[in-house]
């Protein structure tokens, strides 16, 4: 792991919509619904070995039947990071997109939670990640499809 330190975290940008309320209050169906959630990490360079990195969440809750929309939250999340001397781009990449998400993600977490909440849906908490078998599943995935 590359030494780093987290000089500042904030939110960059948040969007909630439900474009089915208040329909969706008055109509109590009896169908359960499901969550999608996609998570995404973007890394933007800098001079003096500043990065930001973004922690992109997007959480999709829809009714089973119809998939009507529930609501959907986007917020993009982020750390400016000053990164130690590294010679080693592979433990550079390693630390920017998974100890740095892993340290962002409980600010995101509970955003989204009090979000919910206050919107009058129950609230959503989402379940910690693996951020470090997230990105070995994309290298796996890079890899596969270069051959």
């Amino acid at each position: 792991m590359a030494k780093f330190n987290i000089i500042s975290q904030f939110l960059k940008d948040i969007s909630f919509e439900s474009p089915n309320v208040p329909e969706l209050f008055f109509k109590q169906e009896n169908t359960s619904a499901k969550l999608e959630i996609n998570i995404d990490i973007q890394i933007k360079g800098a001079e003096n070995n500043l990065f930001m990195v973004d922690l992109i969440t997007k959480v999709h809750s829809k009714l089973d039947a119809g998939d009507k929309s529930i609501f959907l939250i986007d917020s993009t999340y982020s750390g400016l990071v000053q990164m130690g001397e590294e010679k080693d781009e592979e433990a550079k990449k390693r630390t920017l997109l998974i100890d740095v998400p892993t340290l962002l993600f409980p600010s995101v977490r509970s955003m989204i939670t009090r979000l919910t909440s206050e919107s009058g849906f129950p609230p959503v908490t989402l379940q910690p990640v693996d951020f470090q078998k997230l990105y070995e599943d994309k290298q796996a995935q890079q890899s596969a499809n270069q051959k």
